[in-house]
């Protein structure tokens, strides 16, 4: 079966800590992937960082 170039990372609002998106991220790059998105539960847009899928 053939490797994947790409792994599933998880995105964390900065501001409340829950996990609301998750995204895809290639191998190659080193820091963390970093979004603005909207949180429902804190109900404006945050930005998100990069964490690990349980």
């Amino acid at each position: 079966m053939a490797k994947e170039k790409r792994e599933i990372v998880a995105l964390k609002c900065e501001i409340c800590g829950n996990k609301n998106y998750t995204a895809y991220k290639s191998k190659n790059l080193k820091e963390k992937l970093v979004k603005k998105k909207y949180c429902g539960y804190c109900q404006k847009h945050t930005l998100h960082k990069e964490t690990k899928v349980k």
